[in-house]
């Protein structure tokens, strides 16, 4: 028996949810997505769920703030609970002055307010750039509402500019009180969250014992769910969710469910640094013969991308460190490329970013996720993905029309010739490569992007 069948039968023993694929639906731009959560925020009538990296104080960030608040003042019995990264909510946008951050918009609020909403932090280190949370899945009622995006302007694309990503709602009771419980259980009930909304918080090195206790928790915790049987009519769903380098359910199984491709292999990620086990798991797959596409964002589309011309700060370095390795990558697989079994996408469009990742394998699984696949994912960062077993291809089509959407705006690269080379970029941008590389921080660096 070959190692892609092996790798296949590990996957299709994990526990599943049972669900109907008529209550998978998926939304394709980000605009049907704010519409789309504003609506079921109006609509709930038991729970509102919220976790994400950050609530944003901008237009879109109040306006589902207000629309939380708007229903908890129509129904003061709804339990809706915010969380946010603790670290992320207290400071303001990186190269701002310093500010209370996010929270000063959620105390604001809660001041305005006869039933106040708790805006929790969840602090997963004791400093954001050793790990944050970066758990996706809005819970509301019996819906799960699953994307990578954070919520403000660009995510929601409140005004002219979007960030790209993927948008999912899943109807499922199960799922939803299993996300649901994750929430409560292991991160409300945590003495290292706490909330946001007052004024007087406790400082961080004060919460030092807690966030190791949470931290040990995250790291043995996982979705608890009865398994389900799954008819022919039906598609299966496992949750899951991991925290770091060691005993990391989530990133065993994401390197098992690339190990049983055995005919097509899509992964998008918006920052191309993959960890060496899924480096070396996809070189696999194309030694095998599977068809491997890669869709990952033009370093333009780059969220830290800083146009030439605009004054030069180090964090614009970072688009250009990604498309360093997408150029190696591509250059150690050209053979590959000119072969057509490994195909390279950069999406581009106009003035946009790319926050877009998941995982497709031969039509019968679907990763979600908010997981980057990088190594600040796979080691520092609490991430979860919903695994979709599809194993009657019962949403090929809804799958194949997000995939169709998804490279309208890319670009299929023929050669790694035509990724741009050190040499020809901005001054500042090649003196900043030269120095990382003198000091050989490339490795370093590349553990925390």
């Amino acid at each position: 028996m070959d190692s892609a069948t092996v790798n296949r039968q590990l996957i299709e023993q994990l526990p599943r949810i049972a669900h109907n694929p008529k209550d998978l639906e998926t939304l394709l731009d980000a605009g049907s997505f704010r519409e789309r959560l504003l609506s079921e925020i109006a609509q709930a009538k038991h729970r509102i769920y919220l976790v994400a990296l950050y609530l944003q104080d901008d237009e879109a960030g109040r306006s589902v703030l207000q629309a939380l608040y708007n229903a908890k003042q129509a129904n003061p019995e709804l339990d809706i609970k915010v969380l946010v990264d603790w670290h992320r909510a207290q400071r303001g946008l990186i190269g701002a002055e310093k500010s209370d951050g996010n929270a000063a918009l959620y105390r604001e609020f809660a001041e305005k307010h006869q039933f106040q909403i708790e805006v929790l932090g969840v602090p997963v280190r004791n400093r954001e750039v050793f790990g944050v949370l970066h758990l996706k899945g809005f819970v509301v009622d019996n819906k799960v509402i699953y994307s990578g995006a954070s919520l403000n302007d660009i995510y929601l694309a409140q005004h002219d500019r979007y960030r790209y990503d993927r948008y999912h709602v899943i109807r499922n009771e199960q799922l939803a009180n299993s996300m649901a419980n994750f929430i409560s259980d292991v991160l409300v009930d945590s003495d290292a969250v706490n909330c946001l909304n007052q004024k007087n918080r406790p400082d961080t090195k004060n919460l030092k014992g807690a966030i190791r206790q949470l931290r040990s928790s995250l790291q043995r915790a996982s979705y608890e769910f009865e398994p389900e049987a799954i008819n022919e009519d039906q598609v299966g769903l496992t949750p899951l969710v991991g925290l770091g380098k060691r005993k990391n359910k989530l990133n065993r199984h994401i390197c098992t469910l690339i190990a049983s491709a055995q005919t097509e292999l899509t992964i998008c990620t918006p920052y191309f640094n993959f960890p060496r086990t899924i480096s070396r798991e996809v070189r696999r797959a194309i030694r095998r013969g599977v068809k491997v596409t890669i869709v990952v964002g033009d370093k333009t589309a780059n969220d830290f991308f800083i146009p030439p011309s605009e004054p030069f700060k180090t964090i614009a370095g970072l688009p250009y460190l990604y498309e360093v390795n997408l150029r190696n990558f591509a250059k150690q697989n050209e053979a590959a490329i000119a072969q057509r079994q490994l195909s390279i996408h950069l999406w581009k469009h106009n003035d946009n970013s790319f926050h877009l990742k998941g995982i497709w394998v031969d039509k019968k699984f679907m990763l979600i996720t908010g997981n980057n696949l990088n190594p600040r994912a796979w080691k520092l960062d609490l991430e979860n993905a919903i695994l979709v077993h599809d194993k009657n291809q019962l949403l090929a089509e809804q799958k194949q029309q997000e995939l169709d959407k998804i490279l309208t705006h890319t670009l299929r690269i023929d050669s790694y010739k035509y990724i741009e080379k050190i040499e020809s970029y901005p001054a500042p941008v090649r003196k900043l490569i030269k120095r990382i590389k003198t000091i050989k921080a490339d490795h370093i660096l590349n553990q925390i992007l």
